[in-house]
């Protein structure tokens, strides 16, 4: 937000951001918010294996990522995490059967913008591991992990890093 310095509605040099959340200009009266986005990371579970999307694009790429992605405007968590997965395996998501497991602050740089997000992660477990369909744009492989092969390191986000370092007590 820092390199963003000519007021939209003036058109002058004077835009101002506060390093948090706010820029404003200090020649009239715009104010814009930059409020957090919401975003969903989906633990998939069959047996005893987790299911890991390995990245495609940046930021992270190549890095491991658990399937998700942002809210759309007017949608749910549930609803996000239905069409996100959709979208990215071609899995169909019974939304009834999604667990809310907790959400954790994060920050997602993008562009040279770091967009504040806050990621609410759930649990949904799969009786059979059929053949995906990768949305290979944002996605090049999928990886099966048991939670004792899990490697935080290996993961793309700090939000998934605490998240699971918590969830499986490593």
């Amino acid at each position: 937000m820092e390199q963003l310095k000519f007021c939209p509605k003036c058109g002058k040099e004077t835009l101002i951001w506060n390093n948090i959340s706010k820029l404003s200009c200090s020649n009239c009266d715009f104010v814009m918010y930059q409020n957090v986005a919401a975003a969903v990371a989906v633990l998939i579970k069959h047996k005893e294996s987790y299911l890991f999307t390995r990245r495609n694009k940046e930021p992270k790429k190549d890095f491991l990522d658990l399937s998700g992605g942002f809210t759309d405007p007017e949608e749910s968590g549930e609803e996000t995490c239905q069409r996100e997965l959709k979208e990215e395996l071609n899995l169909d998501v019974n939304i009834k059967l999604l667990q809310y497991l907790g959400s954790l602050p994060n920050t997602y740089l993008y562009k040279n913008i770091n967009y504040n997000t806050l990621d609410l992660f759930y649990l949904y477990e799969i009786d059979d591991v059929n053949e995906f369909t990768l949305e290979t744009e944002e996605i090049s492989d999928i990886v099966w992990l048991s939670k004792d092969e899990i490697k935080l390191d290996d993961l793309a986000f700090e939000s998934q890093r605490q998240f699971l370092k918590n969830y499986f007590k490593i």
